[in-house]
């Protein structure tokens, strides 16, 4: 199952430069740090922000007071040149020569490749940067405007080149000031997004498609009504993807997702989408909100991609402290789906810089948590195999602390596995019914993977009742069971 750590590139490279005393580009990167990110159980390194980043959008950025105010709140010693622009205001699919240019990225890629891992990169469908070619070359494929709209509605249009464009957005919130609305209606966006992709899929072996359900028909149309002209009868991911895979047929597409529409992603051809819900539910909802969630269809399941954090997101140290974290960090590197995992979670990050800033504060690592995920990590791969299975926990008549408990199986020709993960800030006992009818007439050792400790039960125990768990607030155990 697909496991992808995300790397915020220019960060990254600014750091390396300063431990090495030399300037380090993707083609430079020592073989020694490469090892370091060929973690166990990853197998996916996502270079997020390797694309030319846009000076016109850089000199918007910097006339804007509250996007200063938020540099300088996770920066505070932050000078101009920390501001490199957004790798999301897009000047060229070109890997920026700053970051070691197209040949910097294939030198990457071998590396990667050389240790088993894939690489995965960004691509942004709904917006370009002010001073993007396609203004230029296939201006057909954004949405224009008029004067009239222009001096209407400034902070929704801008004018560059000769032309009025419309500023970027999606229909919840306010036009954003440094990117220019592609048009998904458009056939000559469309031709271009499936050229685009296919490049993208000559550099690398995955794809993130940002913010991917606006392009959707439906929601377009609703956030652009008539300025976007007629509806097409086929729908965007629908006409680009099988284009795309006709020429890459084992690029891995990922959609980020929002709005409960994952399941029209997956079925318009992305393997995975974001699981947005589940984050919120982690987050903010209690564990029978969590358990519904997971309810859902097993195929449906293998398509999402489960998270605590990512570049868009607060850090998990700072929203999920301490053993909650933990926990949930348990539950969503044992669940069917891709994972996905954020440089500097596992050594407890707590500041999430602006995608903006080439540099961030020092933090100083948890060692404990990073001893934890080296653990997790390890073991989730053993884990994920063969067939998941959730388990109801049950309880007794005057103690429900049995639904604050998650539990899952995976079976496995070679081993099987239990894990558990109390969801709350209270204890809870439970009974947990084992989905295996070999248990009877022996002694079965559990080992929890995450400690190494080891319990011994009685195989008839475990067929009849399941087996007992007492956990503190936020434990959990992940069993191997002979």
């Amino acid at each position: 199952m697909t496991v992808i750590h995300e790397i915020n590139t220019l960060v990254w490279l600014t750091e390396l430069s300063e431990r090495y005393g030399r300037r380090v580009t993707l083609g430079e990167v020592p073989g020694e740090v490469w090892d370091t990110i060929a973690l166990p159980g990853i197998d996916t390194v996502w270079l997020m922000g390797v694309w030319e980043r846009s000076p016109a959008g850089l000199r918007i950025a910097l006339r804007d007071d509250t996007l200063l105010a938020s540099f300088h709140a996770a920066l505070p010693d932050l000078t101009e040149r920390d501001i490199a622009g957004s790798p999301y205001c897009v000047r060229d699919y070109v890997v920026d020569a700053a970051l070691g240019g197209p040949d910097g990225l294939a030198a990457a890629r071998a590396e990667l490749a050389d240790r088993g891992l894939r690489l995965f990169l960004d691509f942004v469908p709904n917006h370009v940067a002010p001073d993007h070619p396609w203004l230029t070359t296939h201006p057909a494929g954004l949405i224009q405007g008029t004067t009239e709209d222009l001096s209407r509605a400034p902070d929704a249009y801008l004018e560059t080149g000769g032309r009025v464009y419309a500023r970027g957005r999606d229909p919840y919130f306010a036009p954003w000031p440094d990117v220019v609305q592609l048009n998904a209606f458009s056939d000559d966006l469309r031709r271009a997004t499936v050229d685009t992709l296919v490049s993208i899929g000559d550099q690398a072996d995955g794809v993130r498609c940002d913010m991917a359900m606006l392009m959707m028909n439906d929601i377009f149309a609703k956030t652009w009504g008539e300025a976007a002209g007629p509806v097409p009868a086929e729908d965007f991911w629908p006409y680009v993807v099988p284009r795309v895979r006709a020429r890459h047929p084992d690029l891995l597409l990922v959609a980020e997702a929002y709005w409960d529409l994952e399941h029209a992603l997956q079925q318009q051809g992305f393997d995975h989408c974001y699981d947005k819900r589940l984050y919120d539910r982690l987050l903010h909802e209690d564990a029978d909100a969590v358990r519904a969630h997971l309810r859902a269809d097993l195929i449906h399941q293998r398509g999402l991609v489960r998270f605590l954090e990512n570049h868009d997101e607060p850090r998990a140290a700072a929203t999920l402290p301490g053993e909650r974290g933990r926990a949930a960090a348990l539950a969503v590197a044992t669940l069917p789906g891709a994972t996905l995992w954020h440089e500097g979670q596992f050594e407890g990050r707590r500041v999430r810089p602006p995608v903006f800033l080439s540099r961030r504060p020092a933090e100083p690592a948890d060692g404990a948590l990073r001893d934890f995920y080296g653990r997790l990590l390890s073991a989730a791969t053993a884990v994920r195999r063969g067939e998941w299975r959730p388990s109801t926990p049950t309880g007794w008549p005057d103690n429900d602390s049995h639904r604050a408990l998650l539990s899952w199986t995976w079976t496995h020709p070679d081993a099987r596995h239990l894990v558990v993960v109390n969801h709350s800030d209270r204890p809870a006992q439970a009974r947990l019914p084992l989905p295996w009818d070999d248990l009877r007439g022996r002694t079965l050792r559990l080992t929890d993977l995450l400690t190494s400790r080891t319990y011994d039960r009685e195989g008839d125990e475990l067929a009849d009742q399941g087996l007992f768990v007492d956990l503190g607030p936020w434990q959990g155990h992940l069993f191997r069971v002979p």
